[in-house]
């Protein structure tokens, strides 16, 4: 059951109110848009949540309200996440922004007259860390369909290989994996885990390369050129690598482009396949 306390804790007592009634536990995430209802996502399906009194409409003093609430926490890390278009708080639930953006030198610095919030709840999932022990036997690339669970997937591997006394490199580029507050991992990788944050793929596996003397680096949703040829310099240095990529089948990687000149480097030896049903099963490169 997620710790749903820090997302109450930044809320107006309207919205407490409102979520209380609909069941809170089963959350996935609360959408809040300026001059429309709020909606939450359950079981994955999105639905209005009535609010109590009112016009039962998102206002902007609303957002500004709870990304005031939020940023508090850390206000440096929370600048320089919003540049992103994020926030993380306690319980590593992550708020999406979406406003008017500001931009000097061509880079956004931060973002203003805000629009809509996307509150995601975080949850520990545990996997039975036997069958990925078994599975993980060198270099692997986790692959499947969006919203399939890949990040939650690649979670479970890291602490699996922690558990069992593998050190492991963690580049948490866009703070999905440990989702770190004030430097502190809020969702559980292990004990010998070594997590590098707000850095680029590229940057941190250097980073992680140079400086900890892992066994397998770990990195989410590889999206550029720059992450293949990353990876690449860590195969040559003995480190074992953690990935995920959106593709639902080995056929699919071989037909995009990028995934394409990935397979071909030979870097990984095995595929976890995930399906929509989150079920997983492994192949062959």
């Amino acid at each position: 059951m997620p710790n749903l306390q820090p997302i109450y804790e930044i809320l107006p007592p309207a919205y407490r109110r409102a979520l209380a009634l609909s069941g809170g536990n089963a959350l996935e995430e609360l959408r809040l848009r300026a001059g429309h209802a709020p909606t939450v996502v359950m079981c994955g399906k999105e639905e209005n949540l009535p609010l109590p009194g009112g016009s039962g409409l998102v206002t902007q003093a609303d957002l500004e309200h709870i990304l005031l609430a939020a940023t508090q926490q850390s206000s440096y890390a929370a600048n320089e996440t919003l540049k992103e278009g994020f926030v993380t708080i306690s319980g590593g639930h992550r708020i999406g922004v979406c406003g008017t953006a500001v931009v000097q030198s061509g880079r956004v610095v931060s973002m203003k007259e805000v629009s809509s919030l996307a509150i995601r709840v975080a949850r520990q999932v545990a996997f039975a860390p036997g069958p990925l022990l078994t599975a993980l036997t060198g270099s692997t690339l986790i692959a499947g369909p969006p919203g399939c669970g890949k990040t939650t997937l690649l979670r479970g591997c890291i602490a699996a290989l922690s558990g069992a006394g593998q050190r492991v490199g963690v580049v948490d580029e866009r703070g999905e994996l440990a989702a770190c507050v004030r430097g502190v991992p809020q969702l559980d990788l292990g004990s010998r885990t070594d997590v590098v944050c707000g850095l680029s793929k590229q940057d941190g596996i250097l980073l992680l390369l140079r400086a900890m003397n892992v066994h397998w680096i770990a990195v989410d949703e590889i999206t550029a050129p720059g992450d293949l040829e990353a990876m690449r310099n860590t195969s040559y240095c003995g480190v074992n690598l953690l990935a995920t990529a959106h593709a639902s089948s080995k056929d699919e990687l071989y037909r995009r482009p990028l995934y394409k000149s990935l397979m071909e480097m030979c870097l990984f030896g095995r595929l976890l396949i995930l399906t929509p049903d989150k079920r997983w099963h492994t192949e062959g490169v």
